[in-house]
């Protein structure tokens, strides 16, 4: 122990012979014993009553001031409210209606006497006084002032307000004059009041009670609370004296010579002031070492210039001797001054390899950790084998190869050959290295092989010397000789399995400058393997599925557009990133050369909705058939959706209610039938977004058409629009995933993509890529269906029109007009099977029908024959009887035209009939025969 501990004992220790009176008179121990209570003293000599007399002399003067402060205030503001007080009254009753008039009569002095007086007592004011021009008092408080001269009025005549000081009669006093002013502005008298200085003394005594006994309450409350302060500090020190202190000082020092950690205490002068028994161990110390300099001490180079240098130091690890030792290091100045410093010393020597094993154990975790939270972040078996080589390099080895079976590549599953794989990833530490590169095949022909092994075992072969193994050298001698040159000595082999199966190895690789491989690696590489594993089996069931969408969805939406002459078509179909949606569009070719335009977007993506996508296609298709209007068609599409839903749901033996698959509700649809004859394009959409209608001067406009709920909202009514379009207008349809992802809302896309159809070329084509390229970004967040059409118009002259008198005679005139215009369109190989079908049809529509009756001709890469009748009823092909005398005449026109149909209208129907134009077609004449044999 050091000499100075030593002092410090001697003092506590009492002489041979003490009695007990010389112990202090608390006690033999510093701390009062259990159950005794202290009896604070308030002597003067103990620091908690010199701090109570401290702040009661503080709080005393405090009060003082602050009760002077608010007395002097209160003067200031009685007197300034005076003044204020003075002013309203004067200006009041200046200003009153009346004064200026009265001032002018012939006699002021009875018109204002009494209203003074009431004004007077009204405003509280000392005296309020009326005087003339000259100064003249007209009326008095006092009767006896009236008539006498009022001193010092003379800026009030000249027209100017002012507040004074006064002194004088009628008394001292705060006083405002207030000039009263006839209609001209001219000052016809003045307004005298105040307040006397009288009054205002007994308003301020009034006044200095309340604040002396709000001053004497502060006073009681502080010192109130000083003395809980101090007994609170008398408490907390146990009122100790210096007897005391001492002892606690010691107390203090022999604590610290019983710590297990050293403590060194050095001057600023750099000599040694204090160490304790543990420093002394641990730096084999001799006894006499005070005020010794530090360097003298044998220390060691790196822990005396620690101490010389006077600088903080935080586990600052030294060998010292065979010891390793923390060093902290503190100075003791304020600020760092330099007047010494603390340092404290703690043997880390059996810590330190501990800490080693810990550390190593930590980085296997963190490894761990991070290969948990990189490997298969993407559903792609590629990038996933690529993210377990960045994992392990170099943390674990310094080359890492991955090897896959070839249909785990292609999502498929491994099937039991194992002896040829693909190089998937590799990463070195080092490059120059002689290991196949990416894309080589890898064979594993021997059976002992590391490679092998680890596949057909199931676990990790380690090979911690490759120069002194031979197996591994079997399938490829000269790449193992090149590997050992580079340098690589160290080896293990794990094979890629989940759920039993194997999709391949994985080869961990040191070389030169890194230690061989320990049986600890082992289970770090199985681990990061089981988790790439897992994740290479989800990406391979992945893109597996995802193949399967694709080809789904590629084969449900339309190969080509069909060919038609009505309008000029370009479309996009550009996927999501997750590469599967439910975006969908159809060009339908109907009678009469009329387009039907659809484009619709189911709610999701993945299988269910490209599914979902085609099942509404078809039956759109289906719908387009029957030529139904556009808002029907919808109507029917929309029953369809709602009894599918409802067909998804049932009913388990227990009572629950399941759903097979996701509703349908909330599909969006709309459904455009273009007619080139007049231009006129018929619109109904369930929920989808307007089309786009550039005209041919380049305005773009968003028609503002009906909208109607998505499809499976029960109880929707569907309304379809009417939209006029000019030959080369264009109309755009699109899904919503043109014009709203992250970032942009709807609006703002709409206006995008009018300014972007208004710049575009003329064509679909030209229309198309300007949106893509302008509205797209690289990856949409949703997928996109994108149909441009730009309209063309059947030319009158190919269209022949005839209004048919409700008679049978009519029959023959229409049918040689229409056989005139036949040969005026060069169509004479048609004329015979065309008269004919007029003739059929045009007959049932006036013997069955209802007018008017009408007949078109429509000449185009085809030619249509239309004959409409006001009745809904529709003809329907039957098989006629031997017997009977009529139903032949539909099979007559099935037989010479290429297709016919019936489509309705408002008010009733149209029967059409299609003819080829490059060749005629022959009926079947055994059939015709047949038919007609009656």
């Amino acid at each position: 122990m050091s000499a100075r501990s030593r002092r410090y004992r001697a003092r506590a220790t009492p002489s041979p012979g003490a009695t007990g009176a010389s112990r202090p008179s608390r006690g033999p121990g510093f701390w009062p014993s259990p159950g005794r209570r202290l009896s604070p003293s308030l002597s003067v000599r103990t620091l908690a009553a010199q701090v109570f007399l401290l702040q009661a002399l503080i709080v005393l003067i405090l009060v003082a001031v602050a009760a002077t402060a608010l007395i002097v205030q209160g003067r200031r503001d009685t007197e300034e409210n005076a003044k204020y007080r003075s002013l309203a009254a004067a200006a009041g009753f200046a200003n009153a209606p009346g004064t200026a008039l009265a001032l002018q009569s012939r006699d002021p002095a009875a018109l204002l006497q009494e209203r003074s007086l009431k004004a007077q007592r009204g405003s509280g004011v000392d005296f309020l006084n009326v005087l003339s021009k000259q100064g003249i008092r007209l009326t008095a408080t006092t009767p006896s002032l009236i008539g006498t001269q009022a001193p010092g009025v003379a800026r009030a005549a000249a027209g100017e307000t002012f507040i004074e000081t006064f002194r004088g009669r009628p008394r001292d006093s705060v006083r405002a004059v207030v000039p009263v002013r006839d209609d001209h502005g001219n000052v016809v008298g003045m307004i005298s009041a105040g307040i006397g200085y009288d009054t205002l003394g007994h308003m301020i005594d009034d006044q200095v009670p309340q604040l002396l006994g709000a001053a004497a309450v502060a006073l009681a409350l502080a010192t109130a609370g000083t003395a809980l302060v101090s007994r609170r500090l008398m408490r907390q020190t146990h009122g100790l004296g210096p007897v005391e202190m001492t002892r606690m000082y010691e107390h203090h020092d022999a604590v610290l010579h019983a710590v297990r950690e050293g403590v060194l205490i050095v001057g600023g002068d750099g000599g040694l002031l204090l160490a304790n028994d543990e420093a002394r161990r641990l730096l084999n110390l001799p006894c006499h070492t005070d005020g010794l300099s530090v360097t003298d001490l044998g220390l060691g180079p790196r822990l005396t210039d620690l101490l010389v240098s006077q600088a903080s130091a935080s586990d600052e690890v030294l060998l010292v001797g065979d010891r390793l030792l923390a060093v902290n290091t503190r100075p003791i100045g304020p600020c760092g001054d330099d007047q010494g410093l603390v340092a404290t010393l703690r043997d880390t020597t059996e810590l330190r390899a501990l800490t080693g094993q810990a550390e190593v154990a930590r980085d296997r975790l963190t490894l761990l950790y991070e290969a948990g939270v990189r490997i298969g972040t993407t559903l792609d078996v590629r990038r996933t084998a690529e993210e377990l080589s960045e994992v392990a390099v170099p943390r674990l080895a310094d080359f890492v190869t991955v090897e896959l079976l070839e249909p785990v590549l292609r999502g498929e599953e491994p099937t039991g050959a194992v002896h040829l794989m693909r190089r998937t990833a590799l990463r070195e530490a080092r490059a120059g290295h002689p290991l196949q590169p990416v894309g080589d095949l890898i064979r594993f022909m021997a059976a002992d092989t590391p490679m092998s092994a680890a596949v057909r075992q199931g676990r990790a072969v380690l090979v911690p010397d490759l120069d002194s193994a031979q197996d591994w050298r079997v399938h490829d001698p000269e790449g193992a000789r090149q590997a050992l040159e580079y340098g690589i000595h160290s080896l293990i082999t794990v094979a890629l399995r989940a759920r039993g199966v194997v999709f391949g190895t994985v080869n961990f690789w040191r070389g030169t400058g890194s230690p061989r491989f320990e049986q600890e690696d082992v289970s770090v590489a199985e681990e990061l393997v089981a988790r790439a594993a897992v994740a290479i089996d989800n990406a391979r069931r992945y893109a597996r599925e995802h193949a399967l969408a694709v080809t789904l969805q590629r084969s449900l939406l339309p190969v080509g557009l069909p060919d038609q002459d009505s309008l000029d078509i370009d479309s996009r179909y550009l996927p999501a990133q997750s590469g599967v949606g439910g975006d969908w569009f159809d060009v339908i070719p109907l009678p009469g050369f009329r387009v039907a335009l659809v484009v619709g977007d189911i709610v999701g993506h993945g299988l269910h909705a490209a599914v979902t996508m085609g099942r509404l296609r078809t039956a759109v298709l289906n719908f387009s058939a029957l030529d139904l209007p556009p808002d029907e068609l919808l109507a029917r599409l929309d029953e369809m959706v709602t009894r599918l839903d409802t067909q998804t749901t049932g009913t388990s033996d227990t009572g629950d209610t399941y759903e097979d698959h996701a509703p349908l509700t909330g599909a969006t649809c709309l459904y455009a039938v273009y007619d080139p004859a007049g231009g006129r394009c018929t619109v109904a959409r369930a929920g989808h977004l307007a089309p786009a209608v550039a005209a041919p001067d380049g305005t773009v406009t968003f028609p503002d058409l009906p909208l109607s709920p998505p499809l499976g909202v029960d109880g929707s009514l569907f309304e379809a629009g009417e939209l006029d379009l000019a030959e080369g207008s264009r109309l755009v349809l699109f899904t919503d995933g043109l014009i709203e992802h992250r970032g942009r809302d709807i609006d703002e896309g709409l206006e995008l993509l009018r300014s972007t159809v208004a710049r575009a070329g003329p064509t679909p084509e030209d229309t198309c890529h300007a949106i893509v390229e302008t509205l797209l970004p690289e990856q949409p967040d949703d997928d996109v269906a994108l149909l441009v059409a730009r309209t063309r118009l059947l030319d009158p002259s190919r269209i022949a029109v005839w209004d048919v008198p409700f008679e049978v005679a009519a029959v023959s005139r229409v049918r040689a007009e229409a056989n005139r215009r036949l040969d005026e369109w060069g169509l004479q190989d048609s004329a015979f099977a065309t008269e004919l079908i007029l003739s059929e049809l045009l007959t049932n529509a006036i013997r069955y029908g209802a007018p008017p009756v009408r007949v078109r001709l429509l000449l185009g890469r085809t030619l249509v024959c239309e004959v409409s009748d006001g009745s809904n009823t529709s003809p329907r092909l039957r098989l006629a009887a031997t017997t009977d005398e009529g139903g032949r005449g539909l099979f007559l026109v099935s037989q010479f035209a290429q297709r016919w149909g019936t489509r309705y209208m408002a008010r009733g129907k149209v029967i059409w009939a299609e003819l080829p134009l490059d060749e005629a077609r022959e009926p079947d004449p055994t059939a015709l025969f047949e038919e007609m044999a009656w």
